[in-house]
């Protein structure tokens, strides 16, 4: 399924508009996917979320600090069509837990 990622632009805190490789094209929420953890914690700055790019040798989205995201799931996301064999777990809220 592997279709890259041409285009990517943050339109607001972590809501990027992305275009692929073959006119499909979408807003994605990131914060409904991620958590701002680990690697991906300096996105939860908005002004740094801003700062994404496209790496056209992956065909996915960039930060300058390493962090990328599959390019087949933000496709699945943006087009409906399911992953064969990939569910998307949803992120759990770490501080409503006990």
């Amino acid at each position: 399924m592997l279709k890259d990622i041409v285009s990517a632009q943050a339109i607001a805190p972590y809501q990027i508009h992305l275009r692929f490789e073959d006119g499909i094209e979408g807003v994605i929420d990131l914060s409904k996917i991620i958590q701002f953890s680990g690697i991906f914690s300096a996105l939860a700055d908005p002004t740094y979320f801003a700062t994404v790019q496209v790496n056209p040798e992956f065909g996915t989205i960039v930060w300058e600090n390493g962090a990328d995201l599959d390019p087949d799931v933000l496709y699945s996301i943006v087009s409906g069509q399911p992953i064969p064999n990939y569910t998307i777990e949803p992120k759990h809220d770490r501080t409503s837990e006990p």
